[in-house]
């Protein structure tokens, strides 16, 4: 008996011949635009760039628009990039995305896990030489109110920056009692509870904007230095404009290097963080108090808000047993206490 050859429906009612071997798969959009790995790639590139950034930060040019010094007073806020990192691998289901981010996680951990801590050894004020310094703002609406406040901290001594002329009688008028000894420098000036020599300002810019003292403690002579150093701005054609103050913080760090006694304090309101490497002729010949005894960051500024540290106390030839701020007054920037050991 002879056989027909067998033929397909398709080529009974198309006249073409069905195609032999496995069908291709069906085409996706995906497929066709770019390789899977690719957003994993980038979003471990911008891991790697993050790392580096915040690991090389002292390294960060201040040449177009003080970049450095703009990206160094935010490096707290570098680790935010972290979640964001995080987030885009889960999205991309990226196995290496997700190790990638690792690296910007241990450099932020390097640079701040340790500020998370609380590293007071004593409640605040447990030392035996307090200090305070507040910009108190010239603009203060109730002098009074952040006059009275200051004097509840029981603080030993406090620097105030930006004193006007106008409210200056409402300060002297509340700290006269518990502080009976102060400076008559303009715009910045001390108030202690013991006894003040050699007061004199500092000449770090053209006007009256540091003084420089011996406070006679009960524990010996301690040289004080309280300054307010240059404001910075930030604006679309000059960027971050920060040439006047990092000019007053080297005038500031030569009369410091010059000091004769052993025992100093530096405190103020020096428009910049402790991580800002243009302050670091300041900042590397004496100790932070917040990061040797404070708990977490110690942000001052703005006081609704605060983001950033720009309020300091460095300390030379004493221990710090405790640093913390004080709640908001009438100013924009928080007070910041210090409690010492002389």
């Amino acid at each position: 008996m002879l056989s027909t050859p067998h033929r397909s429906e398709t080529s009974e009612t198309t006249g073409e011949e069905e195609p032999s071997g496995p069908l291709p798969p069906p085409s996706t959009a995906c497929s066709r635009a770019v390789p899977a790995t690719g957003p994993g790639l980038l979003i471990a590139a911008g891991s790697l760039c993050a790392a580096l950034a915040m690991a090389l930060h002292t390294w960060i040019p201040n040449a177009a628009g003080n970049l450095g010094s703009l990206f160094q007073t935010f490096l707290p806020w570098a680790g935010l990039s972290i979640p964001v990192l995080l987030l885009a691998a889960a999205v991309c289901r990226s196995r290496l995305a997700a190790l990638a981010v690792l690296a910007p996680v241990a450099v932020w951990g390097c640079l701040f896990g340790g500020t998370l801590t609380d590293k007071r050894s004593e409640r605040p004020g447990g030392g035996n030489f307090t200090v305070v310094s507040h910009n108190v703002d010239e603009e203060n609406p109730d002098p009074v109110r952040t006059a009275r406040a200051l004097a509840a901290s029981g603080a030993d001594l406090l620097a105030l920056e930006e004193m006007s002329p106008k409210a200056t009688p409402a300060y002297e008028r509340e700290l006269a009692v518990g502080y009976p000894y102060r400076s008559d420098t303009l715009g910045v000036r001390l108030w202690s509870k013991h006894p003040l020599n050699g007061v004199e300002a500092v000449p770090i810019m053209p006007w009256t904007r540091a003084v420089r003292a011996t406070v006679e403690t009960p524990g010996g002579p301690v040289a004080v230095y309280a300054a307010h150093l240059a404001s910075v701005r930030l604006t679309p054609d000059a960027g971050f404009t920060t040439a006047r103050r990092n000019d007053a913080a080297r005038k500031l760090a030569a009369a410091v290097r010059a000091e004769p006694l052993a025992r100093v304090v530096v405190m103020g309101d020096f428009n910049g963080t402790a991580e800002d490497s243009a302050l670091r002729p300041v900042t590397s010949r004496l100790a932070s108090a917040q990061h040797e005894a404070g708990a977490g960051f110690g942000f001052t500024w703005p006081a609704g808000f605060p983001v950033v540290r720009i309020d300091q106390i460095l300390v030379k030839g004493m221990s710090v047993t405790s640093a913390w701020t004080l709640p908001a007054t009438g100013s924009d920037h928080l007070p910041v206490a210090a409690s010492l050991r002389l």
